[in-house]
């Protein structure tokens, strides 16, 4: 559960290429709400997002948010977490309740015959959770686990410090999960308290898709919402500064191989050239194996499975990330090949064929991905979140299909610098000391 690269925003990306009818409702009760009405079949999809997610842990007690988060279905009002599941299964129903750095994501599917029963069901889970210290521990248990787990996972390791450095005192710099002495040290009254900073009204986003009118999606959203607070406890976090200066910092771990993590700066969605840099990583190291780096360093040189490259963008925060794993007799080449694709691309930018490959798939391929109610409902939620108009559906291939080679070049020339790249190596790598050397703590023979 550490930092994912904010995957809500690479979904909004990929949103169908045909043309979408989305309402904006509001509810009796003030809640705005998108929705797409499909009648097809007697199915409602609904996504609830509130924002601020884990970035409003106290940060005393980090990993609070998490927890409550993994809590909220084990048990509600009069029902324990037994009789809560047999609830949800008795209407047919599923929940999911999960958490990230920008936003706490609240999902339901229902039929149309049971959604007024699986709201009500829902709104116990968000505005009474009974947070039981059976259940409480249970959870605890399992949060801890991963916890224990991240700390023998080179990957993990390399993340976490890629984080710590990048962001510095910002939520962003640790753990959504917290420590192993934070997450024990948690009581129900700080579950109590982690909820209150989170779930208000002042913070929902919600997005709906399927057998629903805008009138009864308005009801429905006062039943699930309506009892929860209007204003959370805690402000919404500060925009995080991106800290990150070039270089190497060397974990040593003992493996037979090295773990790379990079990063270097990126940009926020509503920059006028985000779309050129999302062509242009698609042709670095976003596009698998007809990328740049895969092609230079898998195929023709053989030093990796797997090489990719990603803009992470999340509410208050972006880089330009990457990863890779490799020998670590060899690891430093692929290194110096990675700083080598980097700067050619600002130096040389990029082929009228590769663009139009890049083109062709980023428009092509949405539309496979984005069919059903769940999927759709989500979607809507991530535009919220990430600021896109309404309509943004509609036009956003136009936006890809205008990126020209001079587009690329130019953010290009503006971000990617290989000087500014730090490389986090969690292992053993020959040749290769950092300017910062530091020790994961207890080691494996396999690291793992």
């Amino acid at each position: 559960m550490i930092r994912a690269a904010i995957a809500v925003f690479f979904a909004v990306l990929a949103m169908p290429a045909h043309a979408i009818d989305i309402q904006e409702v509001t509810s009796p009760g003030g809640v705005k709400a998108w929705l797409v009405e499909d009648h097809s079949i007697p199915f409602t999809a609904l996504s609830i997002s509130f924002k601020g997610g884990a970035s409003l842990d106290d940060p005393a007690k980090r990993g609070a948010v998490n927890l409550m988060t993994a809590t909220l279905e084990e048990g509600a009002g009069k029902l324990n977490a037994t009789e809560y599941a047999q609830a949800a299964e008795a209407l047919g129903a599923q929940f999911s309740f999960d958490v990230g750095d920008d936003s706490l994501n609240v999902s339901m599917r229902s039929l149309t015959e049971n959604r007024d029963d699986a709201a009500a069901l829902l709104a116990q889970a968000l505005t009474q959770p009974r947070f039981e210290d059976k259940a409480v521990d249970r959870v605890r248990a399992q949060v801890q686990a991963v916890i224990k787990t991240e700390a023998t996972d080179p990957q993990a390791i390399a993340a976490k410090e890629m984080a710590k450095q990048a962001w510095g005192d910002h939520p962003y710099a640790s753990s959504i999960n917290g420590t192993a002495e934070s997450v024990k040290n948690l009581t129900r009254n700080d579950l109590v308290a982690a909820k209150n900073r989170v779930l208000a009204r002042d913070r929902v986003i919600v997005g709906a898709a399927g057998d629903i009118t805008a009138e009864e999606l308005g009801a429905l959203i006062d039943k699930i919402v309506g009892g929860l607070p209007e204003k959370g406890t805690a402000p919404l976090p500060q925009p995080a500064e991106l800290q990150l200066t070039g270089g190497v910092s060397v974990i040593d771990w003992n493996s037979p191989q090295t773990v790379v993590s990079f990063a270097g700066p990126g940009l926020p969605i509503d920059d006028p050239d985000y779309f050129a840099a999302y062509v242009a990583n698609h042709i670095l190291g976003g596009g698998g194996f007809s990328s740049r780096l895969m092609d230079e360093i898998r195929e023709k040189r053989g030093l990796t499975y797997g090489v990719g490259t990603g803009l992470a963008n999340g509410l208050y925060g972006e880089s330009w990330q990457g990863g890779m794993a490799g020998s670590n007799a060899t690891v430093a080449q692929a290194i110096d090949l990675i700083r080598q694709e980097w700067d050619r691309m600002a130096t040389d930018g990029v082929t009228e064929q590769e663009l139009n490959d890049a083109k062709t798939y980023l428009t092509g391929e949405y539309p496979l991905r984005f069919d059903g109610n769940g999927k759709i409902a989500s979607l809507l939620t991530g535009m919220q979140l990430a600021g896109f108009p309404i309509d943004y559906p509609n036009y956003r291939n136009d936006l890809v299909e205008a990126v020209t080679a001079d587009d690329v070049k130019q953010v290009a020339e503006r971000l990617l610098d290989s000087d500014n790249l730090r490389f986090i190596l969690v292992g053993r790598p020959e040749g290769i000391t950092g300017d910062s050397a530091e020790s994961a703590g207890e080691k494996t023979e396999t690291g793992g």
